[in-house]
């Protein structure tokens, strides 16, 4: 059978994934994370975690351990304190990327020290090598990084335009609107989880807004009539 038959697509709609509510944190969990369980979403493929966050002015995530993981945050507004148990004490504003490679184990905290609420996604990725040094990475989008087109954020290419990550795997920034248009092209292997920040926009033709994900093994993906569409794509080894 011709992988043009076989290709399968599957939305999850924003408002299906995990939510809580702490008071000081609002969350919501694509994948089974937590208190949050679901067998039908334990992940897809390499991609692991995307949790969206709100959180409140003086509050955050107390001082936790790590391993083995590649952990991607980007703040989408306001700000997150970080520090950690390799020395990196720094603070990560709007639409800055953070990559942690968690290795032999790491700890850290992440606060929101501003005056206003910090909006953010957190990404956790397998990696495919085990037992390596933790390692830290933080880099500041360019401006216009991502506008009518893929901006590639991580990979493990080492010359890679951001932060590197131990997977064979790419994730992508995209922001898109009203004219414009962007077809990306999936090898024969690897399959793309499409998430959509914030905004409405078409995605092989079916309607995604905020929240909403597509999970695809077409050969082509298909990002158009965005409006004011922010969409992360992950391009991953098929499972």
């Amino acid at each position: 059978m011709s992988r043009k038959a076989s290709f399968a697509e599957t939305i999850r709609r924003g408002e299906d994934r995990g939510q809580a509510n702490h008071g000081w944190l609002k969350t919501s969990h694509s994948f089974s994370f937590a208190d949050y369980y679901d067998a039908l979403h334990m992940g897809f493929g390499a991609l692991r975690v995307i949790n969206e966050d709100f959180v409140e002015p003086g509050y955050g995530f107390g001082m936790h351990a790590h391993r083995d993981m590649e952990i991607i945050t980007l703040v989408l507004s306001g700000q997150l304190h970080h520090e950690d148990s390799m020395g990196h004490s720094s603070t990560i504003g709007p639409y800055e990327v953070q990559r942690i490679t968690a290795g032999t184990g790491m700890r850290h905290s992440e606060f929101n020290n501003g005056a206003l609420s910090t909006h953010l996604l957190q990404i956790w990725i397998e990696p495919n090598v085990r037992g390596v040094a933790p390692s830290y990475a933080q880099k500041k989008l360019p401006p216009g990084f991502a506008r009518g087109r893929l901006g590639l954020i991580a990979s493990a290419d080492e010359h890679a335009p951001l932060v590197t990550m131990r997977q064979d795997a790419k994730m992508y920034l995209g922001a898109i609107h009203g004219p414009e248009g962007i077809v990306y092209n999936l090898d024969q292997s690897r399959m793309a989880y499409v998430h959509v920040i914030k905004g409405n926009i078409e995605v092989n033709g079916h309607l995604l807004r905020a929240g909403d994900a597509l999970k695809t093994s077409s050969p082509h993906l298909v990002l158009a009539r965005g409006e004011e569409a922010e969409v992360l794509l992950f391009d991953l080894a098929q499972s």
